[in-house]
C-alpha cells in the first residue's frame, strides 16, 4: 500500500525514526482540504510509541489511558497493526482542519530534525520523518484527558499538577484532542550524514 523508498541506502530505521519524532516537538500534518486541495497545517504534538508486543492501542507506555477506546467505533483503524505508536496534537472543536478529517481522515505528518545548508557544496545535509496513518477525533472523555496531559506535560514540565489542571479545566469545553494512529514510518537523511556516522 506504502512506497518503497526509491534511494533506500539513505533510508533511517525504525526506531530511529521513532527516536526523531519523540524528541521534536512540531511537524506538519496534511490532510484532503478543500476542493481538492493538500491542507498542510504546522503543529505542535507528542508521540507515544507503542511497546513491543503491546496490544493495539493497548498499554505499555505512559499514555496508556489515552487508548481506552483508539478503535471503538470508528473502523478505519485495522484491529491488528506493527507497533508504530501514535501522535496527538490539539486544535479547535471546528475548522479546516476538523472538516479534512471528516472528509478522509488519511494523513501524513512530517518532522524535519535537521536542515543545514551548505552552501560550498550546493547541498543540504537534511533528515527527516513522515508517518502516515488515519486521525481521528478523540471523544472518550478519559482519553481525551490523558491526551491533554500528554501536551501539558511535554511543553510545560515544570509546571504543578494543579496549575496543569487549572489551565486545562478552563479550556476543555473548547478543546478537541487529535490521535493519528501510525500505519507506516520512513524516515530519509543527506547521504553525508549516512557517511559520518560509517
Amino acid at each position: 500500500m506504502f512506497r518503497e523508498m526509491r534511494r533506500k541506502r539513505q533510508q533511517l530505521a525504525q526506531d530511529a525514526c521513532a527516536d526523531i519524532l519523540q524528541r521534536n516537538t512540531a511537524g506538519v500534518l496534511a490532510l484532503h482540504g478543500d476542493d481538492g486541495y493538500p491542507y498542510a497545517v504546522p503543529l505542535s504534538y507528542v508521540y507515544v510509541p507503542d511497546s513491543p508486543g503491546a496490544p493495539a492501542g493497548g498499554a505499555g507506555h505512559d499514555g496508556a489511558a489515552l487508548t481506552a477506546s483508539s478503535t471503538a467505533g470508528t473502523g478505519a483503524v485495522p484491529a491488528a497493526r506493527p507497533p508504530l505508536g501514535r501522535i496527538v496534537f490539539h486544535c479547535a472543536r471546528s475548522g479546516h482542519k476538523i472538516d479534512a478529517i471528516a472528509r478522509n481522515p488519511k494523513a501524513s505528518f512530517c518532522v524535519i530534525d535537521r536542515d543545514q545548508v551548505v552552501p560550498a557544496e550546493f547541498t543540504t545535509y537534511f533528515r527527516s520523518v513522515i508517518a502516515f496513518g488515519r486521525v481521528r477525533v478523540i471523544d472518550d472523555e478519559a482519553a481525551k484527558r490523558a491526551a491533554i496531559e500528554l501536551l501539558a506535560k511535554r511543553y510545560s514540565p515544570d509546571e504543578s499538577p494543579e496549575s496543569v489542571a487549572a489551565e486545562i479545566d478552563g479550556a476543555w469545553r473548547a478543546l478537541c484532542m487529535l490521535e493519528l494512529v501510525v500505519e507506516h514510518l520512513t524516515g530519509k537523511e543527506a547521504k553525508e550524514l549516512l557517511q559520518a556516522h560509517g
